[in-house]
């Protein structure tokens, strides 16, 4: 299945994706659970985009965010999900390579966006809660929108900056991809150019966009725990805990399980693969469980939902 062409060759028409290493008598179980997973973050996060869109108690900053959000892992898991899948029912793991490059391209741009929405609901979650007498001022509908379409912009724009230093690279010798999608690094490793500019981009813009998005997200929870500890109060705590909830299970979900993997795994590719695993597919399919089990608004507009299909279907 080799794709090189004879003699010293700068490109390559496919890569072979090695997948998740498992064992070739459990590719059965594990393509079901994984095309049970990827349903369930479609279907999960479209009810939520839904929900959103039909319940006006819903037309609100939070939720505008959490649509986009939705939104974002919905396309997360799409770029990477259906070809692994694909790829454990065929058995034939090549991928061309314009498809690799354009999985890579949207996986770095669904990927940042998440982060940088995080930090956007984050600042959200502050204001109502340290401002709550200004929020509908501060979080006017123009700011959320500025917000969202930063967000958008930033991620696109680190994408295709990446995507256009990687297409100057070439690849000559190994076409073998150690891994379930087309990564950044991996493909680092296997070309056969100059890559410092490549990784001189991913250490300073990988840092500055990996740092400020953090740093809003604890800014926030750190600036709303001295609001509530400067009064305490059981009414104080409730209405935190309402508000900010859902986000901060979201947010201990999408950073808390890249820390344990890359705390508790011993090999470098393992850490890689498991993270890859826990942000791309694990935490876009229980993002809409939390919202949905723990926030009343969620739950009160499904309840109607359900009502009206009700009714609907007896007429």
């Amino acid at each position: 299945m080799s794709s090189m062409r004879p003699g010293n060759q700068s490109s390559m028409s496919e890569f072979l994706l090695l997948g998740l290493p498992i064992n070739p008598g459990h590719q059965g179980m594990f393509f079901a659970l994984f095309l049970g997973m990827y349903l369930t973050t479609v279907l999960g996060n479209l009810l939520i985009i839904l929900l959103i869109k039909l319940d006006y108690r819903l037309h609100t900053p939070m939720y505008f965010f959490l649509s986009h959000l939705a939104f974002s892992d919905i396309s997360l898991s799409s770029v990477t999900v259906p070809k692994m899948l694909l790829n454990m029912h065929t058995q034939q793991p090549s991928i061309p390579y314009v498809g690799c490059i354009c999985q890579l391209h949207f996986f770095t741009l669904f990927g940042g966006l998440d982060n940088f929405l995080l930090a956007v609901m984050a600042y959200d979650r502050y204001v109502a809660i340290c401002h709550p007498l200004h929020y509908t001022t501060i979080m006017r509908e123009g700011l959320c929108a500025l917000l969202v379409a930063g967000s958008w912009i930033i991620s696109s724009g680190s994408a295709l900056l990446h995507t256009i230093l990687l297409v100057r690279l070439s690849f000559c010798a190994n076409n073998v991809i150690t891994h379930f999608f087309c990564d950044l690094t991996v493909l680092l490793k296997l070309s056969c150019s100059d890559i410092s500019l490549n990784e001189l981009v991913l250490f300073a813009e990988g840092g500055v966009f990996s740092v400020l998005p953090l740093a809003i997200i604890f800014g926030s929870y750190i600036r709303i725990g001295t609001i509530i500890l400067k009064a305490p109060s059981t009414k104080k705590l409730l209405k935190a805990f309402s508000t900010c909830g859902s986000h901060f299970f979201v947010v201990s979900l999408f950073y808390g399980t890249l820390v344990g993997v890359y705390l508790l795994s011993s090999s470098w590719d393992s850490k890689h693969i498991i993270a890859s695993v826990m942000y791309s597919i694990v935490t876009p399919m229980l993002n809409p469980f939390i919202y949905t089990l723990r926030n009343r608004d969620i739950k009160q507009a499904l309840e109607c939902l359900s009502i009206g299909l009700k009714k609907l279907i007896c007429q």
